[in-house]
């Protein structure tokens, strides 16, 4: 009788940390799949990721304060500005995740490369860590929250406007 109580908690707790696993497994992939998304300028794609409200936050680079947006809110925003750049490349990695039953965190560093043809330089690129926390929806994790924590800048950050000027022009 007692091997058997083992061999339960062992298969048991097996269990629990294979479910465990596929959740970071999913948790990563929601935010691997909103850069790539975003990248690819799938605005749909970067949609799904996120939650019916999500706290953003950029005020660590902007000044600006935090806000609670739509999915909708968020890529209507980032329209304005990222396919004016020729190329966008956002990586991740050193990513931490906690997670609860249907509540998750993750941390990761995070380093945004925009590439557009200027004769002062055709790279800006942005560096920091992210924080997000995700929830549990219908069986599929989504971004409630996403902070960014401004580290440094370099590069041609002209660009920038240069690329505000592109989306308008097209």
């Amino acid at each position: 009788m007692k091997s058997l109580i083992i061999a339960l908690a062992i298969t048991s707790s097996t269990l629990l940390n294979a479910q465990q696993m596929e959740d970071y497994k999913q948790i990563q992939e929601a935010v691997s799949k909103l850069f790539i998304n975003t990248d690819t300028n799938n605005w749909d794609g970067v949609e799904a990721q996120f939650a019916v409200k999500v706290t953003l936050d950029y005020s660590s680079m902007t000044g600006n304060s935090a806000a609670e947006l739509t999915p909708k809110d968020i890529t209507t925003s980032w329209k304005t500005v990222l396919p004016g750049f020729a190329n966008t490349h956002h990586q991740i990695g050193n990513i931490i995740i906690e997670s609860k039953e249907r509540e998750a965190h993750l941390f990761c560093y995070g380093t945004a490369t925009h590439y557009l043809e200027d004769d002062n330089g055709n790279i800006w690129t942005v560096v920091g860590s992210y924080d997000f926390d995700l929830v549990k929806i219908d069986n599929l994790w989504k971004i409630s929250s996403m902070t960014f924590n401004y580290k440094y800048q370099d590069g041609n950050t002209a660009l920038v406007t240069k690329a505000i000027e592109n989306v308008k022009n097209d």
